[in-house]
């Protein structure tokens, strides 16, 4: 598979703050990678170190064969950008703003009107075309900054956190169309902080503090969890508080996801000693398989 990105060993610090590590990442042709943290993990500052926006203190990338510095017009040709801020036009429509990005990526006339059906198709603006950009709704707006970083044809996407405040049901057609644009062969880099988005990519890395904790696909991921799991449902709504503090008391590892708690443990005996905190009181226990979440919360605890 032909490699769309490569970065070795890249390292980027601000004054005194290190926001960038040691990081290693491979991303080819038809694949999503993901970028998974909080903010201030470092996520940004890869991403524009790629497109060459931000200089690295040391360490390799290459983009489709090209340095994002020294090559940065032949990088150019290659990549589309799409930074966490909605960076259109908003008193342009939305062909406008399209035209716009066209001009500036010196697409000529035939080929903007031989494209332009097709990505209004794909991200459903086509009777919003003539709507000001400023008057979208937040996932409307994301779809136009990505069809936007398109119109150029790019083989590599980088989307800084692109579904950021949107809501559930615009999220998911967002990457449907992610998915629809890496079938077509595209490399995707995303950052995201939403933990559902990560089980979407094909490979993704966990950060923290600019370093990548673990990395792999998925499952991967998710079965680098230390120990075994139980999921403890509330069966009342005040009930949590007694439970959280019983498991504190016994010393275990604890978690809560709205009305559930995520117990770890590593033996039997661990098993048993939890079983019997909670005997009395009103919760349903079942073993359950670690989630990246999971895995996630358990490697920033160590």
């Amino acid at each position: 598979m032909k490699k769309g990105i490569q970065i070795e060993n890249l390292v980027r610090s601000y004054g005194a703050t290190q926001a960038v590590n040691g990081v290693d990442l491979s991303l080819g042709q038809g694949e999503i990678y993901g970028l998974i943290g909080p903010d201030g993990a470092g996520k940004t500052s890869i991403l524009r170190m790629v497109c060459g926006l931000l200089l690295p203190d040391s360490g390799k990338i290459s983009v489709f064969g090209y340095d994002p510095v020294a090559q940065h017009a032949k990088v150019k040709d290659h990549i589309g950008y799409m930074p966490q801020r909605f960076s259109l036009y908003p008193d342009l429509s939305v062909l406008e703003n399209l035209r716009f990005f066209a001009d500036m990526y010196l697409v000529f006339k035939k080929e903007f009107n031989e494209r332009l059906p097709e990505l209004m198709h794909f991200s459903r603006l086509d009777k919003f075309r003539k709507r000001k950009a400023g008057a979208l709704s937040g996932g409307m707006k994301q779809k136009l900054a990505l069809i936007c970083t398109l119109i150029h044809t790019p083989d590599v996407l980088v989307l800084d956190e692109p579904t950021f405040g949107v809501d559930p049901v615009s999220r998911k057609e967002f990457w449907q169309i992610l998915k629809t644009l890496a079938d077509q062969g595209l490399a995707i880099l995303v950052s995201t902080a939403y933990m559902d988005e990560a089980q979407l990519c094909d490979q993704l890395a966990l950060m923290h503090k600019g370093k990548f904790m673990t990395q792999g696909t998925p499952e991967a991921v998710a079965a680098s969890f230390k120990g075994r799991l139980l999921d403890v449902e509330m069966k009342q709504n005040e009930s949590w508080k007694l439970v959280h503090n019983r498991l504190l008391e016994n010393k275990n590892s604890v978690q809560r996801f709205g009305d559930r708690f995520h117990i770890s443990y590593q033996t039997e005996n661990e098993l048993e000693s939890i079983r019997e905190v909670l005997n009395d009181l009103p919760v349903e226990v079942n073993d359950i398989s670690p989630s990246i979440e999971d895995a996630f919360v358990s490697l920033m605890e160590s």
